[in-house]
């Protein structure tokens, strides 16, 4: 982020809060014409990559809640926040994909495949 960006950034806007992945979050002192209320934004600890922004924030970014939510309650079924994996060495790949080493499991035998004039 450039230097200047953080400048105005600061004279034009007001910390909300950062979260614990570091990502810093500003809403605008005036509303913004056009746009009917104030504009919400983040500044990214890193890379620039808005799969870092966790869902209590996210709320907060898109107007659906006043405040951001509380990031304290944690239920045992929630998992942490992770960012989007795909194009990367962690990405998913099911079983029988080219990048899992294209084996699946045998079938039961019920599959015949094709052969031309056959």
């Amino acid at each position: 982020m450039s230097f200047l960006q953080r400048l105005t950034t600061g004279l034009t806007a007001s910390k909300i809060g950062t979260d614990r992945f570091g990502n810093t979050y500003y809403e605008s002192r005036k509303t913004w014409l056009g746009y009917g209320r104030k504009r919400r934004f983040v500044l990214y600890a890193g890379e620039a990559d808005p799969t870092t922004v966790p869902s209590e924030w996210h709320c907060w970014l898109h107007h659906v809640t006043d405040a951001p939510l509380s990031e304290q309650k944690r239920y045992p079924w929630q998992r942490e926040h992770q960012r989007n994996l795909t194009g990367t060495a962690q990405a998913y790949c099911p079983p029988g994909h080219d990048y899992s080493g294209a084996r699946r499991a045998p079938t039961a035998g019920d599959y015949e495949a094709w052969t031309p004039g056959g």
